[in-house]
């Protein structure tokens, strides 16, 4: 696996040979200089690299080859700065794995009125080229996001850096391995899925291992790895009294250091970035994993519960497209709705198990009993979010393809404090309004579980969306119930068809 800082976009450029080897050097520098200024913006986290300009079919398609072949790429930036003929680019737009950003620009932000000749004119028409190139890639089908501007505006960079971040997303789920600790709960629909359609369409590979598999690592877990977890567990959290060294529970503390050094040993072994557990079946676990599986996605790892393998999938990518930004990502569950006095809004939790990159404040550690999966009582980090703009995502199987299903959210402060509710927690308002949003989620079938983020948004899903061939409902504040049900009855017949013969 490429490390995120490992991580490059290329930018190619499209001319050709008809102006003159003089005009072709300008094309270069004027290019070169592009590619910096992007490289150059806070928007993107990932590293620009220029290619030489390219004025032949035979130099697209080996450069194309060459980039698919390259770990490090995580996607191609494509610019017509002059004329490309687009017949010469249909070998390498065909031959493309990658993720494809189209950039509408040019090297000048304002036209020098005064001094424009013919010259000037064969030098600067991306306006001429780039119609060319959009042309070919409509006709070929190429999957890709356009956007038109000049890089010194901030629109177009953070544009072109949600782009980068949904690649991020796109490429840290094409090799994915996930570990699924025994199956899925029992009689539940939307967490089932077709897993070899999955790793057709997303890349990622997802197995079933024996609980007690994992039970022998996590037994094996020696006393100075249980030791320095705890001390950590110290410095990270207010740890309740009765879990400190010499209290009544401070061995539960001690087991659920022991099921995250364990579960830690068995992903890193295996080269596993995401997983999932269920409380009916942990074997010969003495706890249901909480406090482990919040701090394994707090560092990146995908998470689903009850065996929920798709929302740890898009719990991975996500966190991947979120790396370094502001905010937090995590598995969240949509459990009960405040209807009334004031705004309608909703309160989101899991058993135990929300990660605490969107909490608030510094998370407190606590043991309390839990009512199902007949085990000894769990350790968790108790928590409320953060506040602000959010989204939701969810992610079922309809039969014929994946469906993601996406609610922009107000992330707000409880109406009351939550002394008696044992779990981390976030309280939001959906848009456009409760009603709507939820009649809507429920006509899409969506799932009860999702990814909540305050780290990426809308662009970023939509760019993921494109690049894997994935329907993406969108309910935001513009959404009606009659669009949103129109929406869905336009896009059965085309993700149908698109699926070919």
């Amino acid at each position: 696996m490429v490390a995120p800082q490992q991580r490059e976009c290329w930018f190619l450029t499209g001319s050709q040979g008809l102006y003159g080897p003089e005009t072709l050097a300008q094309v270069e520098q004027q290019s070169r200089q592009i590619a910096t200024e992007l490289d150059g913006s806070d928007e993107l986290s990932i590293k620009i690299i220029w290619k030489p300009v390219l004025t032949d079919a035979g130099a697209i398609r080996k450069l194309i080859l060459e980039a698919n072949a390259t770990d490090e790429c995580i996607g191609v930036i494509a610019w017509m700065h002059t004329f490309s003929p687009a017949k010469m680019w249909i070998a390498g737009l065909d031959a493309l794995q990658k993720p494809l950003l189209h950039l509408h620009t040019q090297a000048n932000v304002a036209l020098p009125w005064a001094e424009i000749d013919m010259d000037f004119m064969n030098l600067n028409q991306a306006a001429h080229g780039d119609r060319e190139f959009g042309y070919i890639q409509a006709r070929l089908g190429v999957a890709r996001k356009t956007v038109a501007g000049h890089v010194s505006d901030p629109v177009v960079t953070s544009r072109v850096g949600a782009w980068q971040r949904a690649a991020a997303g796109y490429t840290s789920i094409r090799n994915l391995k996930l570990a699924r600790f025994g199956d899925n709960m029992r009689d539940v629909a939307v967490t089932e899925g077709d897993k070899v359609e999955a790793q057709l369409k997303f890349g990622v590979s997802v197995n079933t291992y024996g609980v007690n598999d994992l039970v022998e690592v996590v037994d094996a877990v020696s006393d100075a790895d249980i030791d320095a977890l705890v001390e950590q567990y110290a410095q990270d959290y207010d740890v309740a009294a009765e879990l400190r060294s010499g209290a009544d529970r401070h061995e539960s503390l001690r087991y659920a250091a022991r099921i995250e050094a364990g579960m830690r040993t068995f992903l890193t072994e295996g080269g596993f970035g995401a997983f999932t557990t269920n409380f009916e079946d942990l074997g010969g676990l003495r706890q249901l994993p909480g406090l482990a599986v919040q701090r394994l996605m707090a560092d990146g790892y995908g998470f689903g519960g009850e065996g929920d393998w798709k929302t740890s999938v898009m719990l991975h990518g996500i966190k991947a497209m979120g790396k370094g930004r502001p905010g937090g990502t995590s598995f969240m569950e949509d459990y009960t709705y405040h209807l009334g006095p004031g705004t309608q809004k909703i309160l989101g939790a899991h058993m135990l198990e929300v990660c605490p990159t969107i909490a608030a404040t510094k998370p407190s550690c606590e043991i309390h009993p839990l009512g199902i999966g007949n085990r000894e009582d769990p350790v968790r980090i108790v928590f409320n979010s953060v506040t602000g703009p959010g989204i939701v995502v969810g992610i079922a199987d309809m039969g014929d393809r994946f469906r993601l299903v996406l609610n922009e959210i107000e992330l707000v402060d409880p109406d009351e404090p939550l002394p008696k509710l044992p779990v981390a927690r976030a309280v939001w308002e959906p848009k456009p309004d409760l009603p709507t949003s939820a009649e809507c989620w429920l006509t899409a079938g969506g799932p009860h579980h999702t990814v909540l983020s305050t780290a990426v948004g809308t662009e970023e899903l939509t760019d993921f969306a494109e690049m894997v061939g994935t329907e993406l409902l969108v309910i935001d504040g513009a959404t009606t119930r009659r669009s949103f049900a129109n929406e869905m009855r336009w896009n059965a017949p085309y993700y149908r068809l698109a699926q070919g013969l």
